[in-house]
């Protein structure tokens, strides 16, 4: 597809990963470039920004002055697809885009898109390992990996490219994935989209644009992610932890494969060596996905078997005095913390909170309740207040320590002196970071710290 932004006026919204990408791909054309962001030019980074070619509007009151007279306006992630200034502009005219739906024009190779709340950084990778490991031409990006527009250098028509994409991205797709991966779809993000029904409609569109010869993978265990059936032409596989499906399945804790009347075992879920069953969620769809894209059953059976997972999420970090720390700093909704609590028999200390998103904690607070092995929570961060009255009111019943926004180094010697002997610390927050951290990998990194520092 042939895209020319030679004299063309570029707005890019969002300094960050996807804006420098941007830039780079558009700085080749004689375009006139204006970034936004509502940082200041001191918190932002413009080091490798040509100063003299490049406008800026900055600060707070970045969209003061509208979004009218550009030809393109390319929206980073996290900026809200339909901010007033950004519909005013597109009621004029102006194109609105993104790296990732610049991508899809351009992209020569075939696509594998993974969506879901959580475990999409997980499967993408699984996949693209999967893949890698037997001999395609695959790479991985979206929000994990390479960023997407500088993979058009070396991209043919003979390579995969494994997305990771959330709903800030898929919000205004017109264009899906070879094969579509749709993971658990639950709650999260209500700070950022209107209510849950553009959450859950943003997610539909990596499976809406499909053609007959795509794929859809879909999680059958939960309701919503089954009902995506209903709004693609691809051919629809399933994967489920529950029942026989065409597609991945676990039945007496063996994970079957059964497509186009292959029937096959991969692996007892014991000898997968990620913990917790929402994680076997992602090796069924990872199974399932690379098994259509061509992978051999080998090379799919070796690379879950060797699979530790990735940092920040149920990550091990070692042993204090017998008491194993895990870093699950990625977990930022209930439903997640809810996954990695129920991973765990050994008795634990729980650390909790984080910056408001505008979620319910009691369905987490009930699950929490279910299990007597958690002994003691530490609650930290702006919400610890919301869910300690969440807690309460639910009827816990072991010692619920309030640390607000005290020392990462404090919250983990706090965390050991609580813990039984042969116990479990798990920093699972279900909650975002940013009332103390950068993001939740700053979040994870200075635990994880923290944890080496007591040792």
């Amino acid at each position: 597809m042939l895209i020319d932004f030679n004299d063309k006026k570029v707005a890019i919204l969002g300094w960050g990963i996807n804006g420098f990408d941007v830039y780079k791909f558009i700085s080749k054309y004689n375009s006139e470039i204006t970034i936004y962001d509502k940082k200041t030019k001191n918190e932002l980074d413009f080091s490798k920004v040509d100063l003299k070619r490049t406008k800026f509007c900055l600060g707070k009151d970045y969209l003061k002055d509208g979004l009218l007279g550009y030809d393109y306006i390319f929206r980073s992630p996290g900026v809200y697809r339909f901010l007033p200034k950004i519909i005013e502009a597109e009621k004029e005219g102006v194109i609105i885009t993104s790296a990732i739906k610049l991508f899809f024009d351009l992209c020569p190779g075939k696509i594998i898109g993974v969506t879901g709340t959580k475990g999409k950084g997980t499967t993408s990778t699984l996949i693209y390992r999967i893949l890698k490991k037997d001999g395609f031409d695959v790479y991985l990006a979206g929000n994990i990996g390479y960023p997407v527009l500088e993979l058009l250098k070396v991209v043919n028509s003979n390579s995969w490219v494994v997305l990771e994409l959330s709903s800030f991205q898929l919000i205004d797709m017109r264009k899906s994935p070879y094969i579509s991966v749709v993971l658990n779809i639950t709650e999260d993000h209500l700070d950022w989209h209107k209510n849950k029904k553009e959450y859950v409609n943003s997610k539909l569109n990596i499976v809406k644009f499909q053609e007959r010869e795509c794929f859809a993978v879909l999680n059958y265990d939960y309701e919503t992610s089954r009902r995506f059936s209903k709004y693609t032409k691809a051919k629809v596989r399933y994967f489920s932890s529950k029942k026989p499906v065409n597609g991945v399945f676990i039945e007496r804790e063996n994970m079957i494969l059964n497509i186009a009347n292959r029937k096959e075992k991969l692996v007892e879920t014991c000898d997968l060596l990620l913990r917790g069953k929402h994680n076997w969620e992602n090796v069924q769809a990872a199974c399932c996905s690379s098994y259509l894209a061509g992978a051999s059953i080998k090379s799919i059976k070796s690379v879950i078997r060797s699979f530790k997972g990735l940092e920040h999420r149920l990550e091990l970090i070692g042993k204090v005095d017998s008491i194993s720390f895990y870093n699950d700093s990625s977990s930022t909704n209930p439903n997640t913390t809810i996954a990695a609590i129920n991973s765990f028999n050994e008795e634990m200390t729980l650390i909790l909170g984080g910056s408001d998103k505008g979620l319910s904690y009691d369905l987490m607070s009930k699950e929490i309740v279910k299990r007597d092995n958690i002994k003691n929570i530490i609650l930290i961060g702006e919400v610890s207040d919301i869910i300690l009255k969440s807690l309460l009111k639910i009827g816990y019943k072991g010692k619920i320590v309030v640390l607000g926004k005290a020392s990462m180094k404090d919250i983990v010697k706090k965390s050991l002196i609580l813990t039984p002997k042969n116990g479990i610390v798990l920093f699972s927050p279900a909650c975002a970071s940013f009332d103390m951290f950068k993001d939740y990998k700053d979040r994870g990194n200075q635990f994880k710290v923290a944890v080496k520092i007591l040792k």
